[in-house]
């Protein structure tokens, strides 16, 4: 008998699946999901993901046999561990893999060498030695004591450039496709609001959706607040906005409350805005868009127009979003440093697989593969659980990907813009002034609070405490901490990703 034991994610073309599956569409969402995932996997198997637009991961049983299942881009995490006597535990969650019979809690001391520099957990292992992620685009069998994990799909292979469209044909491609995705994203009956910041990518969904309310974040700091900017793009389409003024102290106020449900650190200083946003939302819908995907897809970031200039060095260097910390200053401040754990090593065979992409590409390459996954994804779905918030990201799909994947890499990124024919494809619906703003970001005052003795009494006690001086070199990192309030603005990403470790350490293996 085949059973799903446990499935979290929406499955956006149910209407064609219930269709071709023969199930009654008339069935209510979790109980039709549950149809379509058993029937598929009965008629697909182990290509069943190739059929399915949206987000998923589950396990399900087949008799004796384990068999799970992430999505391409990993929009939901799974995690799996082999325990000494050769069972498995697996699910969504780590936490309910700590607590079930058999699981020993130890933590991986090698994934703070990689965590020190990108600021999130990349790559399959986590900080709970033997606990693993399936990876996006796998599929994972286990049977008989045999473990096998296989990938099905990769974002290298593709990248297939297609030089005979223009970049407005490229737009009008896009347009179509997300209109095409935004009758599917909601059900009728289903009420849905949308996060807002001042960007392109936002504006967008909320321009193409039917959302009545925006959501937005704002600070008293005027240096940082861009919610005046989401505001008038509200006012702009007719939809109402809705701020959250965070200050300081509800900032560090819900550092452990995040660290502790993202069940591993995370030292991008935006998921506490997005935490709080998430349980302020909560309060007034259960359902909300957001705009991830297209930086990642279309060139979104300023350093992708480096690619050129970088070229093939890329392979030597580039492993992501994020890399703020070298490895002399790690071996200065670890106690235990490997000189064999680079963060380098995690994206050598992407670089394998796409060594005939021009130097864009690779940089997306590596980004859609590692960065997405393991930062921007997680903090999406840990986030907005905890809170009871159901977040979808229409703009994260294969069929967007697709488009991205075939378009030339000049339609990207120019010397003027980053996402061009994205960008004009949002212009369909928006006036040019939103459509084609610089990219902001996700500002937080951060950097200036965290040198504020008002607010960083917790940061001080955690560089002294005994667990700083169980893994760090304590006069090193507070060295650093020192520099930073004394003026070197620079290293505050160095003292937040310390930070957040060591919070995050004493809510698992201290506190619990």
């Amino acid at each position: 008998m085949v059973k799903i034991e446990e499935y979290r994610g929406h499955i956006r073309n149910w209407k064609q699946l219930c269709s071709e599956l023969d199930i009654d569409s008339s069935l209510e969402r979790s109980q039709r999901e549950e149809e379509i995932i058993l029937k598929a996997y009965k008629k697909w198997g182990h290509s069943m993901a190739d059929h399915i637009y949206g987000m998923f991961a589950f396990y399900l049983t087949d008799g004796d046999k384990i068999f799970a299942l992430r999505d391409q881009f990993g929009t939901k995490p799974f995690y799996y561990y082999v325990t000494a006597d050769n069972r498995l535990l697996c699910g969504t969650m780590i936490k309910s893999i700590i607590e079930q019979d058999g699981f020993v809690k130890e933590i991986n001391e090698e994934m703070l060498q990689i965590y020190m520099s990108l600021t999130y957990v990349a790559g399959e292992d986590t900080f709970f030695k033997g606990v693993k992620k399936l990876m996006p685009g796998h599929w994972l069998e286990f049977e008989n004591g045999s473990l096998t994990v296989q990938r099905y799909w990769s974002a290298s292979q593709h990248f297939k450039p297609d030089n005979s469209k223009t970049a407005q044909e490229w737009a009008d491609e896009i347009h179509s496709t997300v209109q095409e995705i935004f009758r599917e994203v909601k059900e009728d009956g289903e009420t849905a609001e949308s996060f807002l910041s001042g960007g392109v990518d936002s504006s967008y969904v909320l321009a193409m959706s039917d959302a009545e309310t925006s959501d937005s974040c704002g600070y008293d700091d005027e240096r940082f607040d861009e919610s005046y900017l989401a505001k008038q793009t509200a006012d702009i389409l007719g939809r109402k906005n809705s701020r959250c003024l965070i200050t300081p102290e509800m900032y560090f106020e819900n550092v452990p409350y995040v660290m502790y449900n993202m069940e591993q650190p995370l030292g991008d200083a935006s998921a506490i805005v997005f935490a709080i946003a998430c349980k302020e939302t909560a309060k007034h819908t259960k359902l909300c868009y957001s705009g991830e995907g297209a930086d990642e897809f279309f060139g979104g970031y300023n350093m992708y127009r480096n690619a050129e200039r970088y070229g093939d060095n890329l392979k030597t260097f580039y492993v992501g979003n994020t890399n703020i910390m070298k490895e002399d200053e790690k071996q200065r401040i670890l106690k235990n440093y490997n000189p064999d754990v680079l963060p380098i090593n995690l994206v050598k065979s992407i670089y394998e697989e796409n060594e005939n992409l021009d130097p864009l590409s690779k940089m997306s390459d590596v980004d859609i593969q590692i960065w997405l996954e393991g930062d921007i994804y997680l903090n999406v779905d840990k986030m907005s659980t905890v809170a009871g918030l159901e977040i979808r990201m229409p703009l994260t799909d294969r069929r967007v990907f697709d488009i991205a994947g075939r378009m030339p890499s000049k339609y990207k990124v120019n010397e003027e813009t980053n996402k061009v024919a994205f960008r004009m494809s949002a212009s369909k619906v928006l006036p040019d002034e939103i459509a084609f703003r610089k990219k902001l970001g996700f500002i937080v005052p951060i950097r200036i609070w965290l040198a504020d003795e008002r607010y960083n009494a917790d940061v001080v006690a955690k560089f002294s405490s005994e667990i700083a001086e169980r893994f760090f070199n304590k006069d090193e990192i507070n060295k650093i901490f020192t520099e930073y309030v004394n003026g070197n603005s620079d290293n505050w990403r160095k003292v937040w990703t310390i930070y957040t470790f060591l919070v995050w350490y004493e809510e698992y293996f201290v506190k619990r």
